[in-house]
């Protein structure tokens, strides 16, 4: 049996409209229930949401998991 390295793709996607740390848990609740998804990290001082996934995510997935929490992908 041979290990494969699994490769770990990192995403930095802006998000406008987070203020807070609950903002920042919306986001990241929404986005972390995508399929692939390992890590996600949202910072509402800059807009900033950086995910970390097995395979490169669809925007639109991304666009829709962001619009269900309230915010816009921008």
């Amino acid at each position: 049996m041979t290990a494969e390295a699994q490769t770990e793709l990192t995403t930095v996607y802006q998000v406008k409209g987070m203020t807070c740390g609950h903002c920042e848990g919306a986001v990241s609740g929404e986005i972390s229930g995508l399929p692939g998804v390992t890590s996600v990290t949202a910072a509402a001082k800059t807009g900033e949401v950086t995910v970390v996934s097995a395979a490169p995510l669809d925007r639109e997935a991304v666009r829709a998991a962001v619009d269900e929490a309230g915010y816009e992908l921008v």
